[in-house]
């Protein structure tokens, strides 16, 4: 159940369990460090296993780092899919933690992050330190060493220029944080990296190739079916193996190529400014739900009689995000998207999803409430308050819609779908008795739901 993991690192007899078994299912619910080399770890690290009373377990890199442990080279402990605590939980910490992930500090500073989530810095302070074992300084710290270990190592970029395009405020902050962090120089990263890499490099100016990891297994055909089914033209296409689109960022466009491989997602961007790395990548990665956690799924929706078929039929099956919130509710709206301003073609895809404000010039009232800042849809908000927003615009059937793909919330069940219907009937289920059945499928109803779409498209296998 979902529960079980939301404390999981204050169990270190457990902790310690998953760490000799070296089971990577668990990379990025949790951190060991080792006291006696001062380096912190992913619980699959290949190294010699520690001494149990030589180990600490931190929720993240951050907590990590705030205790003096800097990363291990050799597992590279921050590339590991992200916990998927952020999208069980709804609590604050959850809330900012996706804020954090996508650029929010470095955008708006710690004020602002504590704004869009409403409470004061102190209480967001307060709250995070007790949680995460770090404070929102220090979690977004360790946002941006990510951020450009990635730059250093998959970019020619100077390094000064990843310094800045990292989100760091100047080259002393990067060069420090960098030798805390890695035990290593700028430079000798690149270089170490470099050599591991040989002559190959997937780099050219602003095109950057990444190995985004998940939690196997993964229904990259259902996603890619989706995405097919409600792409929209010059926005998005998609082929039997690629899935490419448009990117509205914070700092300008983007245009990214995704294509799943057996154990990882290959992902190729191209940004018109690099300070928009970090947040692209945590869009691209909610989009593909690359964090969900497919055997906690598995084990509450196979253990029902009626979904078990499906369950085991289609391993992994993911929910698909969004790469915006504003973006998403105006596609569960309109039934014809207006052209979108023009970018630099790639990949087939040539335009920008059209800004709210473009669409309220037709006189779209939802449109006409985002573009003023009426209503604000975004990864950090609360999901109680975000459809007690959303009910006032739209019906019930879209903001539930709406929360489930911009929030990843795991326990919502589009009961009035009518693929939904069609799925529970042909699994021997009584749609009307969808809301009286969904208690046992929690906190997973959002993958049932999928599951039960799949039930309804015809012959399983």
């Amino acid at each position: 159940m979902a529960t079980e993991t939301l404390s999981l690192w204050r169990d270190a007899e457990r902790c310690y369990r998953v760490v000799t078994a070296r089971d990577p299912r668990f990379d990025g619910q949790f951190i060991m460090a080792v006291r006696t080399t001062g380096i912190y770890c992913r619980p699959s690290c290949p190294a010699s296993t520690p001494k149990v009373q030589n180990v600490r377990f931190f929720p993240t890199s951050a907590a990590a780092q705030a205790n003096g442990f800097r990363a291990c080279r050799r597992c590279l402990p921050d590339a590991v899919p992200g916990s998927p605590d952020w999208n069980v939980r709804a609590d604050l910490a959850a809330r900012a933690m996706r804020l954090i992930s996508d650029g929010t500090v470095e955008r708006e500073g710690v004020p602002g992050l504590a704004r869009r989530l409403g409470y004061s810095e102190r209480q967001l302070g307060r709250v995070l330190t007790a949680e995460l074992g770090a404070g929102p300084l220090a979690l977004a710290r360790a946002h941006r060493a990510h951020s450009a270990r990635l730059l250093i190592e998959m970019s020619e970029l100077p390094l000064t220029d990843v310094a800045f395009a990292a989100g760091f405020s100047s080259v002393r902050q990067f060069n420090e944080t960098i030798r805390e962090v890695f035990a290593t120089t700028p430079s000798q990263l690149r270089a170490f990296a470099a050599s591991r890499r040989g002559r190959q490099s997937d780099v050219t100016g602003t095109r950057l190739s990444l190995r985004l990891p998940f939690r196997p297994p993964f229904d990259a055909s259902g996603l890619l079916r989706f995405f097919a089914a409600h792409a929209v033209p010059g926005v998005e296409e998609v082929t039997s193996e690629t899935y490419a689109r448009t990117l509205r960022l914070a700092h300008g466009t983007g245009v990214v190529r995704l294509t799943p491989q057996r154990d990882h997602v290959r992902c190729e961007l191209m940004l018109t400014d690099l300070r928009d790395l970090g947040s692209a990548v945590s869009r691209v990665r909610r989009l593909l739900d690359l964090d969900a956690d497919p055997a906690a799924v598995t084990r509450v929706l196979g253990a029902d009689p009626a979904l078990a078929p499906v369950v085991a039929a289609v391993p992994g099956i993911r929910v698909p995000g969004a790469v915006n919130g504003e973006e998403l509710l105006l596609r569960a709206l309109l039934s014809e998207v207006p052209l979108g301003e023009e970018v630099p073609g790639e990949w087939g895809v040539t335009r920008l999803f059209p800004a709210a404000a473009q669409i309220a010039t037709a006189g779209h009232p939802v449109a006409a409430a985002l573009a003023e800042g009426r209503l604000d849809v975004h990864v950090g908000r609360d999901a109680a308050e975000l459809r007690a927003e959303l009910l006032a615009c739209v019906d019930p059937s879209t903001a539930d819609y709406v929360v489930m793909r911009v929030l990843g919330a795991p326990d919502v069940l589009l009961a009035d779908d009518a693929e939904v219907r069609r799925g529970a009937e042909a699994l021997g289920i009584s749609p009307d008795s969808l809301g009286e059945r969904a208690r046992a499928w929690t906190p997973w109803c959002s993958y049932a739901g999928r599951y039960l779409r799949r039930a309804a498209t015809g012959p399983l296998g």
